[in-house]
């Protein structure tokens, strides 16, 4: 029931009205309470049955493919009013808070605070999760490899830039697997210091992705500043902070985490912008009924041999949805092929096409198979 403008006093019965839906919202808030508290001893049941197993392998808490299934269940079965998206971040805070009473959970992500990485890992574990920012890709591995932190979350791809290649060479040396993937949305922005005239500004700062993705409106906009790469855009963000004349490209989180401000949003080149991120982590996912497999193949240097990787695919109708060749570590003029492909390792013909890959490439690393990212 719409509001009455100010000074005109509602009828008695609009107040009634008013009153009894309020009432309403009191009762079913207590019930929300008294359910979440339900599902909250569900959890602490799990976690008493999980530890009572006794086996000398630490139980797994976090499930991806259990959580991917619940939120895709929730999303089907929405009736609205709440749009799905809104539904699925709702229920994305509730698995955090009760995965929080079963194992409270460190993640690993590239820092400092405010970069795109520990957004993308607080929309995967919600914001009950404590997030260790670290200076580097190959830091995140190393702390999960560790144990210092139970997972780590990583980027590995951009649709405007494509494959990340230090992630890429750390995923071919760790033992690590990729458990989850995470696709967000990049907008970035131009920050900086409260104040600051923009004809004083004499240089930018942003991830050397994030410059090559903002190229053309700093082209446009700001041809004179100099481009100044650095390890994450929240770094950026952290020098425009404490730096006269300087300029940031980050999101717009990072303006509020140091207190910058937007001199223009949503500069990036392609409108469409995404980064999709792995979560990373010593665990073997099951299948969720909508995964995706990555994987690792060298091959031999010689005619037909990448034919001879991608036939399977083929003859069997698997849908490629990536291939991406690095130049391996261990040989000149070799090359590692990234591979993404739709399926779970554990499905009967996708193990028939690993095995014949095994019999054709020089080496297969299987990087997981994994829930595959809801749309962002």
């Amino acid at each position: 029931m719409p509001t009455p403008p100010a000074g005109q006093r509602m009828s008695d019965d609009a107040e009634t009205a008013l009153r009894q839906t309020r009432d309403r919202i009191d009762r079913i808030d207590r019930q929300l309470r008294s359910l979440l508290n339900q599902r909250a001893a569900c959890a602490k049941e799990i976690a008493a049955t999980k530890a009572a197993v006794g086996t000398d392998e630490t139980p797994a808490f976090y499930r991806p493919e259990r959580e991917a299934q619940i939120l895709a269940r929730l999303r089907a079965e929405n009736e609205g009013p709440l749009p799905d998206d809104h539904i699925e971040r709702l229920f994305r805070e509730i698995i955090s808070c009760c995965l929080s009473l079963e194992q409270p959970l460190t993640i690993a992500c590239l820092g400092p605070a405010g970069t795109y990485t520990e957004t993308a890992a607080i929309k995967q574990f919600g914001h009950f999760a404590k997030m260790r920012a670290l200076p580097s890709v190959a830091d995140v591995f190393r702390e999960v490899e560790s144990g210092a932190a139970h997972y780590g979350v990583v980027a590995v791809e951009n649709s405007t830039d494509g494959m990340v290649k230090h992630t890429l060479d750390c995923l071919s040396a760790s033992p690590l697997r990729v458990c989850a993937e995470v696709e967000l949305p990049i907008h970035h922005a131009l920050l900086v210091r409260r104040g600051t005239d923009p004809a004083a500004l004499t240089e930018v700062f942003a991830h050397e992705q994030s410059l090559a993705q903002c190229r053309h409106w700093l082209d446009m906009h700001h041809p004179a500043l100099a481009r100044t790469p650095v390890a994450s855009n929240a770094e950026a963000a952290r020098i425009a902070a404490e730096r006269d004349g300087v300029a940031a490209i980050a999101g717009e989180p990072a303006a509020d985490r140091y207190a910058l401000a937007v001199l223009a949003d949503r500069i990036e080149d392609q409108p469409g912008n995404k980064t999709r991120f792995f979560v990373i982590g010593d665990q073997q996912v099951r299948p969720s009924g909508r995964d995706r497999t990555s994987l690792l193949v060298s091959t031999r240097n010689e005619p037909g041999a990448l034919y001879r990787v991608l036939e399977p695919f083929h003859r069997h109708g698997i849908s490629l949805t990536r291939i991406e060749s690095r130049p391996s570590k261990s040989s000149s003029w070799q090359y590692v092929f990234f591979i993404d492909f739709e399926g779970h390792g554990e499905e009967p013909i996708i193990g028939e096409v690993l095995a014949e890959l095994g019999r054709s490439a020089t080496s297969v690393k299987n990087l997981g198979s994994y829930p595959r990212a809801a749309s962002a």
